[in-house]
């Protein structure tokens, strides 16, 4: 090799150690440089990508998509995953219209009653993650098929439509104009939510001890860190989070359907993974998972706006998981 080549070769090394680095000290550079990129080119292939008016249908689309992967952060970031977020949503959901509407209780008290109930539910995972020792997958898979049951039992599978239910139950599907863009109301209690806990585990000793859990919790228990506690913790918040989700939900369809939810799981982690949260826990945030929701629907927007067809939407959505998984990979290396 002669000594050019051999320069050329160091030289390309130390840029991708570098760039290891960056990436493993801000996860969150990465997502947001594809979003930009694909922002800009979904624009050049469609003018009316930019406007004011389909950028405010991108966000409503995702805000309930965003919410849960809030709370499907908190639990990536312990090196867990939630399989049954978008059943605890679903069927916080139908509680909330059903509490409102044929018991009879009043709107505010129905709202608590749902998100209650949807904590509840976040809290029987807690307690078997932590408890009974069983892994998450399995405890959410298990879940999953039980709250989407028993929501098809409570509802008879009828949907509550909206004018049956007091307004504040639909209220989160509102919107603020501002100018030609309308921001809803669901999505400013998203963003909100986003902001909170954003500081919460940048600022706080639990968002600390979640982060120190998911790295290593053997080490994080030696150092004096309630794992179980920070656990189940974990799962209840998310729980909560799922129920505001799905009183977002309400809005966002004007009724309560026991009917949709069945692809927001796999969407919730969809939008953590291409945030930039490791699926091994410890590393990332809810910013890049604001990134990863958005991600996901500009491409969704843009892709349809161009023309292509859904089963092709779906498969640039699973290849860009694939690349995102990949380049976690690569960047843990960075630790070895």
């Amino acid at each position: 090799m002669t000594a050019t080549a051999d320069f050329e070769v160091r030289r390309h090394d130390s840029f991708g150690l570098r760039l290891q680095h960056l990436l493993h000290g801000n996860p969150v550079l990465g997502p947001l440089a594809v979003l930009i990129v694909a922002i800009v080119a979904f624009s050049i292939v469609n003018a009316r990508f930019f406007s004011a008016a389909n950028l405010s249908l991108v966000l409503l689309q995702v805000t309930v998509i965003a919410t849960l992967a809030l709370g499907q952060t908190l639990i990536i970031l312990t090196a867990g995953i939630d399989l049954s977020a978008g059943a605890i949503a679903v069927f916080s959901s139908i509680l909330m219209a059903i509490f409102a509407t044929d018991a009879g209780v009043p709107a505010p008290l129905a709202l608590l009653l749902g998100f209650a109930c949807g904590t509840a539910m976040g809290a029987v995972n807690g307690l078997l993650v932590t408890r009974i020792k069983l892994p998450p997958f399995i405890v959410t898979l298990g879940t999953l098929t039980i709250f989407f049951s028993l929501n098809a039992v409570v509802s008879n599978s009828e949907t509550i439509r909206g004018a049956d239910m007091p307004a504040l139950m639909t209220w989160t599907g509102q919107a603020i104009p501002i100018g030609s863009f309308r921001l809803s109301y669901g999505s400013i209690i998203m963003l909100l939510l986003f902001g909170f806990f954003a500081y919460a585990l940048s600022s706080t000793a639990w968002g600390k001890h979640v982060y120190a859990t998911g790295d290593d919790v053997e080490a994080a228990r030696l150092a004096g860190i309630r794992t179980g506690r920070v656990l189940f913790s974990v799962y209840t918040t998310a729980g909560l989070l799922y129920a505001v989700a799905g009183w977002i939900l309400i809005g966002r369809l004007a009724s309560a359907s026991p009917n949709v939810g069945t692809e927001y799981n796999l969407d919730s982690i969809t939008a953590v993974v291409l945030g930039g949260t490791s699926l091994f826990g410890g590393r990332g945030g809810v910013i890049g998972t604001l990134i990863g929701a958005l991600i996901v629907g500009v491409f969704r927007n843009g892709l349809q706006l161009a023309g292509v067809e859904v089963v092709w939407q779906g498969f640039a959505i699973g290849l860009l998981v694939l690349i995102a998984v990949s380049l976690d990979q690569w960047i843990r290396k960075v630790r070895s």
